[in-house]
Order: C-alpha cells, then sequence, then structure tokens
C-alpha cells in the first residue's frame, strides 16, 4: 500500500510538472502582479517586518492536488537586497522551486499565491545553496497582517521565514511548515545561462535584472528601499 501512495505521488508531481511555467520571464512578471496585488491591499503585509526582511520569495498560482493525499509544488522567484550584507537595492531574481505535502483525506485542488520574507541572512545564505525544509531546518511561521501588528511581532522575529498566502481574493498569514524550499537551478540556466549560482544572481551582482522583472523590483524598492 505505502509503494502505491509513493508511485501515486510521484505522478501526480510529474503531472504538475508538465503544467509548470516553462517560460521563466512570465514566471517573474506573474511574481510582480502578485507582489503589486499584496502591497495594495488594505491589511497587507506589515511595514515594520517589510523592512526587516533579506529577502522576499514569491511563489504565483501555487498548485495543491489532493486526492486522498495532499500535496503541494510551486515555482516562483527570490530576490534579496543585494551586497554581501544585505543593504542594497532589490537584486535580480532568481528561481525558486517549492514542494510539500501532507497526508489525509482532501479531495479536490487549488491554486494559491504565497509571498515569504526572509528575515535571517544566514537563512538567506542556506535558501541560496540548498534544499531547506521549512519548520525543520528553518524556523517559519504565518506572518501577522494589518499595519498594527506589532503585538505579533514577538513571534515574528523568533521565525526565520514569515509566511503568507492568498487565495481567491483572501490575503493572510500562513504556516508552510513541512514543505520544501529549494533553488531552481534549471530555471535559472534557462533565464541566465549555464553556470550563475543564485548567489552570482543575489549577492555578487554580476546579473543584470531582466525587463520581465522591473515591475517586481520597482515595487519592492519603492515601498521598502532600504533595510531597517
Amino acid at each position: 500500500m505505502k509503494k502505491i501512495v509513493s508511485i501515486f505521488f510521484v505522478i501526480a508531481f510529474a503531472g504538475l510538472s508538465a503544467f509548470a511555467q516553462k517560460d521563466e520571464s512570465k514566471r517573474i512578471r506573474s511574481a510582480g502582479d502578485v507582489m503589486v496585488a499584496i502591497l495594495n491591499v488594505p491589511d497587507d503585509i506589515p511595514q515594520n517586518l517589510l523592512d526587516k526582511a533579506e529577502c522576499v520569495i514569491v511563489m504565483p498560482s501555487v498548485k495543491k492536488l489532493a486526492f486522498g493525499i495532499g500535496g503541494s509544488y510551486g515555482r516562483g522567484i527570490m530576490t534579496c537586497r543585494s551586497g554581501e550584507n544585505f543593504t542594497g537595492p532589490w537584486s535580480a531574481p532568481t528561481m525558486m522551486a517549492l514542494e510539500g505535502g501532507s497526508f489525509g483525506f482532501q479531495m479536490g485542488g487549488q491554486s494559491t499565491d504565497f509571498v515569504l520574507l526572509v528575515m535571517n541572512r544566514d537563512g538567506a545564505k542556506s535558501i541560496l545553496n540548498s534544499r531547506v525544509k521549512l519548520g525543520g531546518d528553518m524556523a517559519v511561521a504565518a506572518g501577522p497582517v494589518g499595519r498594527n501588528a506589532a503585538a505579533s511581532t514577538d513571534i515574528a522575529m523568533r521565525a526565520q521565514i514569515l509566511s503568507y498566502s492568498r487565495s481567491r481574493g483572501l490575503f493572510a498569514g500562513i504556516s508552510l511548515a513541512g514543505s520544501t524550499l529549494r533553488p531552481d537551478n534549471p530555471g535559472n540556466e534557462k533565464l541566465y545561462g549555464k553556470g550563475v549560482s543564485g548567489e552570482d544572481i543575489v549577492l555578487n551582482s554580476k546579473i543584470r535584472p531582466p525587463a520581465s522583472a522591473r515591475l517586481l523590483l520597482s515595487t519592492l524598492n519603492r515601498k521598502s528601499p532600504k533595510l531597517r
């Protein structure tokens, strides 16, 4: 039975992979649209938390598939404040992948946008170089919302990642514990060419942002130009 479940899980994700965005520029533009939409809702990400974030990860339209087995699959981007100390303007985006699964009786499927704030520079460097498990390798918490979310800051400051979701027009903090984040190296290769690492893109300023990142980066540089 366990073998059948494992096979089903692999097939499910393989099917989703076939429908994943292969156009990395489209992925970046979608991330920009998500960022604009989320930062324009009445109760959005608290400004003080956005200003403390080292990096932002945007996962547009993460797919959730569940027929007895729950799972998620998404491709998105990560941009960080540039420079070794994360004090510069927001960088060119590096491609990222989000994957995870949960077991239980679930039916149906849905698509959700996720935004993750990376609050810890060591965590940011770990994400750029390897697969990390949220809630295991890195502490993750549902991010507080609203401009007056100071009461929730203690929880926020203990987490390395704060996660948010938007589905069917609703925006809220949500925990992604149990999911994994990893660099999408094939995506970076398609967009920037061979041999380009996430650190080259984000920290070493060796890559100029593509035109598709204009909306994403202009929004972040206007909304949160400096690390505080």
